[in-house]
């Protein structure tokens, strides 16, 4: 059966970047700046000098094989169902830790904050085409310290959808996991994690791997090289140094914990010369990230990719140009996990209005990857013989039956011109802010019960209490 997909590297080219990639693991190797994990893989067979690891491929081979190709990543409730985290399933969702936010009333970029955390999450609960939430935003109003906890109450209250969470380090997430299973699920998130290119693994990365497969929390490990900067300027060579970073971490979570949950993690940027920044929507790092996920279902991962972002600075005409070739390049790609719908500003800025382009684009997406079979009802050729040479179909039992199974747009306008004139003659910006405002005026589907919120504030004191005596510690020493 027919289904829409880009595919760059074929399975030879696959295996060509795996082989390279064990010489550079077991030759170069990466460094690990974490004690306890040096101590790990040197459990696990690698050999260690120092920070530096280098990984026999039989190790790499293992890991590969004990990853499980399958988990589920559930709700809180509501209609959201599972995520099913494996190759072929393709699932949406926005982005997280951006600085500052296109304010959806005075359209200023400002600083996020707390409430913008929760108002976004509730957006994402009311959208039909979003299936994930991510933060959108580092809150300006939390404490330092205790932000990426402070992140999660916000979430958990504005949606029951699933979660994925980018947490300073690993010390935090089995409060995570309690403040998920307070609101319902304790398995309903997963977490970002990154190594630093190139080659090198730091302690916040490190024990993110390590509390995950500990606590069978998902874990995303992606890495992000940039062509020409911490990776070869050549997509295949930052491709090499990702792979690496990305199985090397694979290789110490699974010594942890046989089958934990992981999810591969597929990112390399292209640097612009000119302007020394990194752009999330050139055809550089675009062509990049389908290479990625071609090497994930190599290995029969699940995959997280990007799609649905833009690099402008305000909600104008190259933002929408980019969000949709973004959504379709990621969409093809068929990654499991889509993230980052909604992003402006080279994942510097989110906004409200984004969100809801983005998810009127993932429907768009959706509908052009269904299957297209090619069976006797599809072909209906009786259909055909029937209505002759210079008949219609409009009347037909078939249509009547099928229509509505073709996408109607809830934004992108099909009106004539005359009729788009008496309603207004609005364009797409007028459309997304009426559509946005709709959400907002909204009373939410639901809300946490008081004895929800007061354990979920209890932590948040309990943690907040916890580190102001580790730094009063740390400054007494």
């Amino acid at each position: 059966m027919g289904d829409a997909r880009l595919t760059v590297w074929d399975e030879a080219e696959c295996r060509r970047l795996h082989e390279a990639t064990l010489e550079l693991l077991a030759g170069t190797g990466v460094d690990v700046r974490y004690e306890p994990a040096l101590a790990l893989f040197q459990t696990a067979g690698a050999s260690v000098e120092g920070r530096r690891v280098r990984i026999p491929g039989r190790l790499v081979d293992e890991a590969l094989a004990n990853a499980p190709r399958e988990w589920l990543l559930k709700p809180r409730g509501g209609e959201t169902e599972p995520l099913v985290l494996r190759d072929g399933e393709v699932y949406y969702g926005t982005g997280s830790d951006v600085l500052y936010v296109r304010d959806p009333g005075s359209g200023e970029r400002r600083r996020v904050r707390r409430a913008d955390v929760e108002g976004m999450a509730a957006l994402g609960e009311a959208l039909p085409n979003i299936d994930f939430i991510m933060s959108m935003g580092l809150p300006e109003d939390a404490p330092q310290g205790i932000d990426d906890l402070v992140q999660v109450v916000a979430m958990l209250r504005g949606t029951r959808k699933p979660l994925l969470v980018a947490p300073r380090d690993g010390s935090v997430l089995a409060r995570m996991q309690e403040m998920a299973a307070l609101c319902g699920e304790k398995e309903s998130f997963g977490i970002y994690a990154m190594p630093s290119p190139p080659l090198m693994h730091d302690p916040d990365a490190l024990t993110k791997v390590i509390g995950c497969a500990e606590l069978l929390i998902p874990l995303i490990y992606a890495p992000a090289p940039n062509m020409g900067a911490t990776g070869p300027r050549s997509i295949t060579g930052a491709s090499l140094v990702g792979n690496a970073e990305t199985l090397s971490g694979l290789v110490l979570h699974q010594h942890v914990r046989r089958g934990a949950p992981f999810v591969y993690g597929v990112g390399a940027g292209a640097m612009d010369m000119r302007t020394m920044t990194d752009p999330y929507v050139s055809p550089d790092a675009l062509l990049a990230q389908q290479v990625g996920t071609d090497l994930a279902r190599h290995y029969g991962l699940p995959s997280f990719s990007y799609a649905g972002m833009s690099d402008s600075k305000l909600l104008d005409e190259q933002w929408s140009a980019e969000a949709a070739l973004s959504m379709a390049y990621g969409s093809l790609s068929r990654a499991t996990l889509l993230h980052d719908v909604g992003y402006l500003e080279s994942g510097l800025q989110s906004s409200y209005e984004s969100i809801v382009l983005g998810d009127e684009l993932v429907g768009y997406a959706r509908q052009f990857m269904r299957e297209v079979p090619v069976d006797d009802y599809s072909l209906a050729l009786a259909e055909i013989e029937a209505a002759g040479p210079g008949g219609n179909h409009l009347g037909t039992k078939y249509t009547r039956r099928h229509h509505r199974e073709f996408w109607t747009p809830a934004l992108l306008d099909h009106t004539v011109h005359d009729r788009w004139a008496a309603e207004g003659a609005t364009t797409l910006g007028d459309r997304v802010r009426s559509r946005l405002a709709g959400f907002l005026a909204a009373e939410r589907p639901f809300t946490l019960t008081a004895e929800q919120e007061a354990d979920l504030e209890a932590l948040l004191s309990e943690a907040l209490s916890n580190q102001a005596t580790r730094v009063q510690a740390s400054a007494a020493s």
